[in-house]
């Protein structure tokens, strides 16, 4: 009786866990899956066989921190095991199909085997076992009464592309070396393998470099401010400038050498010319602008007038002087240590958003203008890119910029970051440089995720079908410029990691299936189906994420009586969407929506909730009615 009930237990977690994959849920879509009867149990001994030195010992290493962490089972590695459990192989004979990060994972009910040309392959077949196992793989803590079991599989996987990254801003708000790391942690499970780091900006200088201890003595330090970045009450003179931080030398080693155990480079970015307040409030004289000294690091209170368009009306001069020699001292010495502290080929240098009203009035940048024949003030900030560029090569690096690089002209040696769509990086692929597409249309996840009502305001909506819709190489250009795409993280509303989470996942899972995955492979159903179950992943991980997806879309128009009448829509299928006009709070007993509805007269508010499968998944959405007439008055 007592192994019949073993076997019970044993039997219904694993229908349990059947049940729940429906079936392979792999993130990024693998090139091809064939899936085979039977599965593979994970014994209480775990063998993994490897030969553990070079960069393999990583994989390994990460490999059994996993499951010691919890399953709580032995983990132990050999050379040579008859009775492996886990067989790690780098081909003598190199597979050209599968390239440096390819892998073949096959699963038979004896053994699960991962052969890879180079470790960086055998680090990627990893991943998809591990989401291959059940949710609970990805436990801080131990979980007990679990068949640890594996379908047989033989999977076939590289990736379409050799740049797949993430942008994190840390100079708006800091996040600690650990959160950092959290933040590395969570991308390497979707195969990412690029993490720019954003380490300035006018909020804050966030690296140290030791020939200018300013800075970070006074560059890395704002007041505290809580709300609505953009908008907050300028600081006092008298007010703590103690909330910031910054990166020692030393943090950047630890970090680089973790980032490389997961097979992750990391890319810097020192935003200049513009973006640079932090460094002028610690060196003024590298500001065109004599007021400069007064100038204060900005902890959220409005610097730019972006009602002229682009590039904004500076209302402080936040721009490095193009015409002052000591800038270019400056940007030597800071190149300098960065390069000696990143091994990643490339610098990225910003470029983005300069704003030149400031250098219009400045008689060293009109004496520039004259001396070197320019006619248009884009060009100063071409003369600045062009010699900080010079700096970079000679540090035997490779230029990066934001595609405004390319107005004012810039050497094709240099790299193009494409973010104001697609647009600059076809225009850079085409002149022959080197493009990563990170369009604000599809890749920019600061941007709100669902409707104003629930997110922090910033400027505009990108919702997770939209970024599945990314295809980083554009048709028309030659498919060898475009090196890759990335999503970027800015953190002007983002004031702690649990957000920065939030903000990346589930959009980040779409980006990295539009980066690895065949574009012929991409279907928004699929790659939805197994988004749920990443998100009982993610829950299990203790990683926070958005269910905006469940949401309902609002629109709104006005009919022949002049009435509002709201048209509710979906991102997704399959769900009811209840409501109420009376201020009480709707579930599936509540009117059904099934026709746009027309506003009650003297209502001030529309509640929604979404159920599925007669139970409720999305968020109580309450939307003012003040709100909605707004939106037909002035549509976005």
């Amino acid at each position: 009786m007592k192994n019949f009930l073993t076997l019970l237990i044993s039997f219904l977690c694993i229908s349990s866990f059947a049940q729940e994959n429906n079936g392979i849920a792999i993130i990024p879509k693998p090139v091809s899956v064939t899936t085979k009867a039977g599965q593979f149990i994970l014994p209480k001994q775990v063998v993994i066989e490897a030969d553990a030195s070079g960069d393999s010992q990583y994989v390994v290493s990460y490999l059994t921190n996993k499951l010691n962490t919890s399953t709580g089972f032995e983990v132990k590695t050999s050379q040579n095991a008859a009775n492996a459990s886990i067989k790690f192989v780098l081909n003598k004979s190199v597979n050209t199909a599968i390239g440096d990060e390819g892998y073949e994972l096959i699963v038979n009910s004896k053994q699960v085997l991962i052969k890879a040309n180079k470790p960086a392959g055998l680090f990627y077949g990893v991943q998809s076992l591990l989401q291959l196992l059940p949710k609970e793989i990805e436990s801080p803590n131990l979980v007990n009464n679990i068949a640890w079991t594996v379908p047989n599989v033989e999977i076939t996987d590289y990736p379409r592309l050799g740049w797949r990254g993430l942008m994190l801003d840390v100079s708006r708000h800091f996040f600690t070396k650990d959160e950092v790391k959290q933040y590395i942690d969570a991308m390497v499970k979707y195969k990412y393998n690029l993490f720019h780091f954003h380490l300035t900006d006018d909020e804050g200088w966030r690296i140290e470099i030791k020939s200018l201890p300013r800075l970070t003595e006074v560059g890395a330090w704002n007041v505290k401010r809580v709300g609505t970045f953009g908008n907050f009450i300028p600081p006092t003179k008298d007010e703590p400038r103690d909330y910031g931080g910054f990166y020692t030398q030393d943090d950047i080693r630890e970090l680089v050498q973790y980032a490389r155990e997961r097979f992750v480079n990391i890319l810097p970015e020192i935003d200049v010319p513009g973006h640079s307040l932090a460094a002028i409030v610690a060196y003024p004289d590298l500001s065109c602008t004599a007021e400069a000294n007064t100038y204060q690091v900005r902890s959220g209170e409005q610097i730019m007038d972006w009602s002229h368009g682009h590039p904004p009306l500076a209302m402080v001069d936040n721009t490095l002087c193009p015409a002052n020699e000591k800038v270019y001292e400056f940007m030597d010495k800071v190149i300098t240590e960065v390069a000696a502290l990143f091994p990643f080929k490339y610098i990225h240098l910003g470029g983005d958003e300069a704003p030149m009203n400031f250098w219009k009035k400045s008689d060293v940048v009109k004496a520039l203008m004259k001396r070197e024949g320019y006619t248009k003030i884009a060009q100063a900030q071409g003369y600045f890119t062009a010699r900080v560029e010079k700096i970079v090569v000679s540090k035997g690096k490779t230029f990066i910029g934001w595609d405004e690089v390319l107005e004012g002209g810039v050497p094709k040696s240099a790299a193009v970051m494409s973010w104001r769509g697609m647009k600059g990086g076809i225009e850079a692929a085409k002149e022959g440089h080197e493009v990563v597409m990170s369009p604000t249309t599809f890749a920019y996840i600061d941007y709100m995720q669902a409707d104003a009502i629930t997110e922090p305001r910033v400027y505009a909506t990108l919702r997770l079908s939209k970024a599945y819709q990314f295809e980083p190489v554009p048709e028309g250009v030659d498919s060898k410029y475009i090196k890759g795409g990335q999503a970027n993280l800015w953190s002007e509303q983002i004031y702690n990691i649990r957000q920065a989470e939030y903000m990346t996942w589930p959009r980040g899972f779409a980006i990295a299936e539009s980066v690895w995955s065949p574009k012929e492979k991409k279907n928004w159903k699929d790659f939805f189906r197994r988004t749920e179950q990443h998100f009982k992943r993610l829950d299990a991980a203790q990683t926070k994420y958005a269910p905006s997806v469940y949401d309902p879309i609002f629109k709104v128009r006005k009919n022949s009586q002049d009435r509002l009448v709201v048209i509710l829509e979906s991102e997704v299928e399959g769900l009811d969407l209840f409501y109420t006009f009376d201020n009480s709070f709707p579930d599936e007993y509540y009117p059904k929506y099934t026709e746009p509805l027309v506003v009650p007269i003297d209502a001030d508010k529309l509640r929604v909730i979404s159920y599925r499968d007669g139970k409720p998944i999305g968020r109580m959405q309450t939307m003012p009615i003040e709100e909605l007439k707004r939106r037909v008055e002035n549509p976005e």
